[in-house]
């Protein structure tokens, strides 16, 4: 879906407003909050999409990472979920099986327990979760609070848009696909615990829109510029090799093309400004930190075992461009 899409659908959704949200859809933000008392607030979150990758299994892991990812992003912990269900009629009754089971053995690493779910018919697979989370109303992270002088750490390599596009065509080779599998079903979990702990601005996780488009919602929901390093952005390994024509997706055009007049290209070049708009699935946390706390976090992130942790950028006070990359 691109950004034009999604905010004509908001639309009516933002013209409604009650005392206890205290997140809501104005910010596009990862997930709704809703107070429940003055010591707890209620997280929500739904993602489903249809397969990325040819085994059930896989796809079941990645799916269910990806849903939880919203909750981790928000600073929050995930308490229960349900599936999210479409199956054609004559799907052999082992797919969605084996979908389920990659999705709790994900679920039961996040101690989070699958309570139910919906199916319907349709003539595609979808899968994905409803995540219910909770967080003390004060310790909410978004996606609006990045200040001037923030740096951006991202915590997981991006390049699945690509390699995906290239699995489905049968072209990666087994090496590349193992690893674009372990970079989507990597629970978000330790990098939102690592920024909980050290104590961040602001935060995201880069899926759809790309990093380029997450960044510029970030930047837009704070008012601020932030500045990405094109050559410091982490790619998966072997991307280079898969960054091609032929498996480029289509989000990746629509990301583009909702950057134009918003971005001032300084730096980067053409393959690397695409890759920025790479539709990730289940991406890593992007947050805004500030300097002083930038070496806790990368030790905090270390030490819970998140292999990457880029700095990419940093923010600045507001422009006449809300993202510069250089």
């Amino acid at each position: 879906m691109d950004k034009a899409t999604l905010e004509a659908l908001l639309a009516p959704v933002r013209r409604f407003t009650h005392p206890s949200v205290l997140v809501g859809s104005e910010t596009s933000d990862d997930a709704g909050v809703v107070r429940l008392s003055d010591d707890v607030a209620l997280v929500q979150t739904v993602d489903f999409f249809p397969p990325m990758v040819d085994d059930p299994e896989g796809f079941g892991r990645v799916g269910a990472a990806n849903s939880l990812s919203d909750i981790y992003a928000m600073g929050a912990r995930p308490v229960s979920a349900v599936c999210v269900y479409a199956l054609p009629a004559k799907v052999p009754e082992e797919v969605p099986a084996a979908i389920l089971n990659g999705a709790i053995e994900v679920l039961r690493e996040a101690d989070t327990p699958l309570v139910g779910g919906h199916t319907v018919r349709d003539e595609e697979i979808k899968f994905g979760l409803c995540v219910l989370g909770v967080v003390h109303p004060k310790r909410i992270v978004t996606n609006a609070g990045a200040r001037p002088g923030d740096v951006l750490v991202l915590t997981k390599p991006i390049g699945s848009g690509y390699l995906c596009t290239a699995l489905k065509r049968g072209e990666l080779d087994e090496d590349t696909e193992q690893r674009v599998m372990d970079v989507m079903s990597t629970l978000n979990r330790p990098a939102g615990e690592a920024m909980v702990e050290v104590g961040v601005h602001a935060a995201t996780d880069i899926t759809g829109f790309g990093i380029l488009g997450h960044v510029l919602g970030m930047a837009t929901a704070a008012g601020v510029t932030m500045r990405l390093r094109a050559s410091d952005v982490p790619w998966i390994e072997g991307l280079a090799t898969y960054a091609t024509g032929p498996n480029t997706c289509g989000g990746l055009n629509r990301n583009l093309a909702y950057s134009e007049g918003k971005v001032r290209w300084e730096g980067g070049d053409d393959l690397q400004r695409r890759v920025l708009a790479d539709p990730q699935t289940s991406g890593g946390l992007l947050m805004a930190v500030p300097p002083d706390r930038v070496d806790a976090l990368l030790e905090a992130l270390e030490q819970r075992g998140v292999t990457t942790r880029a700095v990419v950028g940093d923010v600045l006070e507001a422009g006449d461009d809300p993202l510069v990359v250089v």
